[in-house]
């Protein structure tokens, strides 16, 4: 079974819309941006807040809860849509496999520890063999512009 930790009625509905809200008046609530990619049934596009991380020359999207919906759907679609007030920035994205993960996993929790740590169950002073443990249930994705 793949996880996927659905987010709360306090996260969905108001966390993730006042994160949408700020980043669509261009404020990036510590790093956020709005994804915007099309859905793998409807065709439709769907928003999600997420917080892109550069890391080593690359940048990522990782998966803090699984493989939710913006997952499936950027699996499929392979491209989608970073926006930030404005500022509109289609990118290409290749899921990483579980092997390249740990270190990019490491400077995710490093960034948003406060904020992601529960869905982990790992923080950032994780072993490297804690964080090739849990790779498999989080889906990270290089994007490139």
């Amino acid at each position: 079974m793949t996880k996927y930790d659905r987010p709360g009625f306090i996260t969905k509905s108001v966390g993730n819309v006042i994160v949408m809200l700020l980043t669509r008046l261009g404020i990036s609530a510590g790093g956020a941006n709005t994804l915007v990619v099309r859905g793998r049934n409807s065709g439709e596009p769907r928003s999600v807040p997420v917080n892109p991380l550069d890391y080593d020359g690359a940048r990522y999207l990782v998966a803090p809860r699984g493989n939710t919906e913006w997952v499936r759907n950027l699996r499929a679609a392979g491209e989608g849509e970073l926006r930030l007030g404005s500022k509109r920035k289609t990118v290409t994205a290749v899921e990483v496999g579980d092997e390249e993960k740990p270190p990019v996993l490491r400077a995710y929790l490093e960034n948003w520890a406060s904020a992601t740590k529960g869905s982990f169950g790992v923080d950032e002073k994780a072993t490297d063999e804690e964080l090739r443990d849990i790779a498999p249930d989080h889906p990270v994705f290089r994007i490139t512009s």
